[in-house]
């Protein structure tokens, strides 16, 4: 198993490399068959009126999955130990899923298709940061909108943008504020989609109520 570390604002230090080393690995020890790598970011906010201050996050990319969990606290070892216990709930979590998916047949899904959204934001105002902070990478294997759902309740976002396996577009599916998800589609200039009606750009996703995991 790889793990890395890195580091914003802080220098890793032996001591701390030793610590996450020891915390990380013994919340991975018994999934390591299914872990092919692990990312730590650890991090301390320069301003100080954010609190708390001192952050951990960490990645795990398991068998084309990627799992994260981040905490924050006055104190670095504290987020190391907080976010070692919630990634190792969340590997528990996905290894029973695949468990389930081996012994069970998929949920039934119900898309109900939507008209088509021009206001996202309603009466919130758009504000963009200044300059671009922080760049990430990831793989975009084809996949469902079951499987991207999947993947949006592993990584704790309320978004997640993913390769869609049926219509070779790149969708998003996001975590609707009233209950259920919802998945944005991409239109051309011509108003169209490549989606099976050709009208719809925006579905809202209806889970039974045993498989959606509130927040």
């Amino acid at each position: 198993m790889k793990l890395v570390i890195h580091g914003k604002n802080i220098e890793i230090t032996d001591a701390i490399r030793e610590y996450v080393h020891q915390k990380i690995e013994k919340a991975v020890s018994h999934f390591q068959s299914i872990t092919n790598e692990v990312d730590v970011h650890l991090s301390v906010a320069r301003n100080p009126r954010i609190n708390p201050r001192q952050a951990a996050e960490v990645t795990i990319y398991a068998n084309g999955s990627v799992i994260r969990a981040e905490e924050s606290s006055e104190s670095l070892y504290a987020s190391i130990d907080l976010v070692a216990d919630k990634i190792a709930r969340q590997l528990r979590k996905y290894k029973e899923r695949r468990q389930d998916h081996k012994t069970h047949a998929q949920p039934t899904e119900v898309v109900i298709p939507e008209s088509i959204v021009t206001d996202l934001i309603g009466d919130r105002t758009a504000e963009l940061p200044n300059e671009v902070v922080r760049t990430k990478y990831f793989s975009m294997p084809p996949m469902t909108v079951a499987e991207a759902l999947e993947q949006l309740q592993l990584v704790g976002h309320d978004f997640y943008m993913f390769h869609n396996s049926e219509t070779g577009e790149i969708n998003v599916i996001y975590e609707r504020n009233h209950g259920g998800y919802g998945v944005i589609h991409p239109r051309n200039a011509n108003g169209q989609t490549n989606g099976k009606n050709g009208k719809a750009s925006h579905t809202n996703i209806v889970m039974p109520e045993k498989s959606h995991s509130s927040k």
